[in-house]
């Protein structure tokens, strides 16, 4: 390093020529092309400092520095003296600090994103269809739709990305539940499909995923998760081709290996683009493909995700009592809906220990569950079974436990068609001077689904006809029949008894009895249904 005094500004002047201008500083070039980067007085007394000088400076003075080259020493103009060289070893000197290091500082290193992860890992081709555009229009046109289901995403999107890379799957399955549910983990679809991967019962179960009156695996986020991708590994080995495997997993594996057989019968090609499938499946993949483009790029669209660090949101917390779903929201200090998004496979207000065994749970509130849970001496559950009897009215029920009518049937899953009771066994609270007692479990057989709605005596009136009282009250012809001992002719005042089904499921397999995509489904063909966005 040489040192010169120009005399121009009554200042010395540091020069270092460099190939490139030091970061977030005034850039200038000097004869030769080269950048130069100048410091005002306040720069060159820190600079002074670092390397142990002290320098005179005039208040218009600058300083000159750059990186990686020799010195060249700019003369001054003619109207000044010469620059005066100088040798630094002439002024009383510190050892001087790198001045890569005393003068550059690192940018601070962006936040690792999990939106970023995502892009690195996706893996499927490029699908050639123009409904692509049109899925990606339609998502650019609602875009609060898309900030909804993002900030849904955050809570389960990143224990998703990491199964699925343990797998070694596409990034672009990890997206799948935005198509399938938009991360709606209550959502339930025209054939019965149930979770953010929207399994439907059979094959929820054919993949261990436990269904009963108090608790419903299909909507479990890990359960359902580790099946679903369970699922379309099997797919993928079958069909060899992961546009197929999702293909079978919306429309049924059955049903896609039908379609490949008749295009070999008609010397057609295979591949998805080339098989005749129902609407909606032909429009699966595209939807997956558009909602890759958005990810990759969503200020293209217009578009905003919700920040998703790429980090765990949940733990898992083992659980050894029975325990209301309020009292645990409480132990962990977060609130119903939080608690319930993360454990959204309880039907009950009761969490029964026997039909899972963990909680999930924000990371950061595990610790206040574990030792409110083990400091409390409050009750944990606090309903208890109650044997209704046959005929006997949930208002009744309900005015005994100081209940709604509406508490009741929310906590029991009856349809709002039912008035009396079936004699199925109910849960109520727990009366406040009554000493606490061991919770026993009850309707875990999975039978108990079909008699928590209830029943009706429904008096028969003029014009009512077979056909109308099933449409009615939302059950088909053949069941009314069955229920009433095979009658067929009606008169008027006659009692019939209906036994209720949710009127949404009723509904559900109606749609999904006349619908060709949804046939009787089995662990070899499970079909699926995936929701239109809403």
């Amino acid at each position: 390093m040489r040192y010169a005094a120009n005399w121009r500004h009554n200042a010395p002047v540091f020069r270092i020529d460099a190939p490139y201008p030091l970061r977030y500083h005034r850039c200038t070039y000097n004869q030769i092309g080269l950048p130069i980067v100048s410091f005002r007085k306040s720069s060159l007394l820190i600079f002074g400092a670092l390397i142990g000088c002290t320098l005179p400076l005039a208040s218009s003075a600058e300083t000159v520095l750059a990186l990686n080259s020799p010195v060249s020493v700019q003369s001054a103009p003619a109207v000044s003296p010469a620059p005066v060289e100088l040798s630094i070893d002439a002024i009383e000197t510190q050892p001087p600090a790198p001045i890569r290091e005393a003068m550059i500082v690192a940018p601070e290193p962006a936040a690792e994103d999990l939106w970023q992860r995502i892009r690195d890992g996706y893996a499927m081709k490029e699908l050639n269809s123009k409904l692509i555009k049109r899925h990606e229009k339609w998502y650019a046109s609602n875009p609060e739709y898309v900030l909804r289901m993002t900030e849904r995403a955050r809570r389960y999107l990143h224990y998703i990305v990491e199964e699925v890379e343990r797998r070694n799957m596409p990034m672009e399955i990890a997206l799948l539940p935005m198509i399938e549910s938009a991360f709606n983990p209550g959502a339930n679809s025209v054939a019965s499909a149930s979770g953010i991967w929207q399994f439907i019962p059979s094959t929820g179960k054919h993949f261990g995923m436990e269904q009963n009156w108090w608790y419903d695996g299909r909507r479990d986020i890990i359960g359902a998760t580790n099946g679903a991708l369970d699922y379309l590994e099997k797919l993928h080995s079958q069909f060899g081709d992961w546009e197929l495997a999702l293909a079978a997993y919306n429309w049924g594996e059955n049903a896609v290996a039908r379609a490949q057989a008749k295009n070999r019968r008609l010397r057609k090609p295979t591949d998805y683009s080339h098989l005749r499938m129902p609407r909606e499946t032909q429009n699966y993949v595209p939807k997956l493909m558009a909602v890759k483009n958005i990810v990759s790029d969503p200020a293209r669209f217009g578009l905003t995700l919700s920040e998703i660090p790429d980090q765990p949101y949940f733990e898992a917390v083992a659980t050894s009592r029975h325990i209301d779903v309020k009292v645990a929201a409480e132990l962990a200090d977060i609130s119903m809906d939080e608690f319930l998004a993360l454990n959204p496979g309880h039907n009950r207000p009761v969490i029964l220990q026997d039909t899972n065994d963990v909680l999930l749970l924000p990371v950061d509130k595990v610790e206040n569950f574990r030792n409110n849970l083990e400091k409390t001496d409050q009750r944990l559950v606090s309903w208890q079974p109650y044997e209704s009897k046959k005929g006997e009215r949930f208002d009744q029920i309900a005015a005994r436990f100081d209940l709604s009518v509406a508490e009741l049937r929310t906590a029991n899953g009856l349809s709002r068609f039912a008035q009396e009771s079936n004699g199925q066994t109910l849960l109520v609270p727990i009366v406040e001077e009554q000493p606490a007692a061991e919770f026993a479990a009850f309707n875990m057989h999975p039978t108990a689904v079909q008699e928590m709605y209830g029943a009706v005596r429904y008096t028969v009136r003029r014009g009512d006809t077979i056909s109308t009282i099933a449409r009615k009250f939302h059950v088909s012809q053949a069941q009314l029949r069955e229920q009433n001992h095979g009658r067929t002719f009606l008169r008027v005042g006659q009692r019939f008894n209906i036994v209720l089904a949710d009127r949404s499921s009723s509904r559900k397999r109606k749609v999904a009895s006349k619908s060709s995509k949804v046939k009787k489904a089995s662990a070899s063909q499970p079909a699926r249904t995936s929701l239109t966005p809403l």
